[in-house]
């Protein structure tokens, strides 16, 4: 069994179709997927997804594309959205430079507000981080300095010192179809070397269609090619990675039942 840990079940592409989605996930041997949040308003939408499907989790959080968007939301807001039983993650958030669809600084803000929620409840917290390295590990080092947090690296696309210092201060890393990618050799690399006990696979579906889906709107299974793309590219077997990654994901997302 292979769990789907980020996906966003609500996206276009997605809901228009979702429970075939889901079934042919299921069929692909998807045995849970988390629906990631991006912005308030669709926190409701997630959630409820997560409450009608036994296998779906929902997350609750604010992308930094959204940031300026929220930039008066409080703690206390995020805080009482995850008393949810249905909620398990914290996200997704973090910093992203490449696009500056929102102000650095509200960014950065948003950021130190979801860390301070997962501190509080003990979920983990789900990192978006693109061309904002120095400042994404300046704000984890000085977060945990205040206290420790569960957290992971979703879609890893960093550098292999990135991924290093994150594995350092105890995060997870996420792997999508991007390794599958001919061109991803650095992260491939990196791919090889992230402990057994600290991997998670994911789609970022509709986004990101491993290889032999390109071109195509990324479904929840299609977590089957990239976990077997990263088995081999590991030199595990398939079913140890799926049992190994599966296990992890109950293991950081504590909240969530079997």
């Amino acid at each position: 069994m292979l769990i789907d840990s980020h996906c966003h079940l609500e996206y276009e592409g997605l809901v228009d179709d979702r429970q075939g989605v889901l079934q042919r996930a299921r069929d692909a041997g998807v045995g849970g997927f988390l629906n990631i949040s991006t912005r308030q308003a669709e926190w409701g939408q997630v959630v409820g997804t997560a409450e009608r499907e036994s296998d779906v989790w929902a997350s609750v959080g604010i992308h930094p594309h959204e940031a300026d968007a929220h930039e008066d939301l409080g703690a206390q807001t995020l805080l009482d959205a995850t008393h949810n039983p249905r909620v398990i993650g914290i996200g997704e958030t973090g910093l992203d430079y490449y696009y500056d669809n929102s102000e650095r600084e509200t960014q950065r803000k948003l950021f130190r507000m979801h860390i301070g929620v997962a501190r509080d409840t003990g979920l983990p917290l789900i990192i978006h981080t693109r061309d904002a390295e120095e400042d994404t590990l300046a704000i984890l080092e000085d977060e945990m300095g205040k206290g420790a947090f569960p957290a992971l690296i979703h879609c890893f696309t960093a550098s292999a010192g990135f991924g290093r210092k994150a594995l350092e201060m105890g995060l997870t890393i996420s792997i999508s179809g991007i390794v599958t990618f001919k061109n991803a050799k650095e992260l491939q690399e990196v791919a090889k070397e992230v402990p057994a006990d600290r991997l998670l696979v994911e789609t970022d579906s509709p986004f990101l269609a491993p290889v032999p889906h390109r071109g195509r709107k990324c479904e929840p299974a299609f977590v089957a090619d990239t976990a077997r793309f990263l088995a081999e590219l590991r030199g595990e077997e398939l079913e140890h990675l799926a049992q190994s990654t599966t296990d992890n994901f109950y293991r950081l997302f504590g909240k969530a039942q079997r």
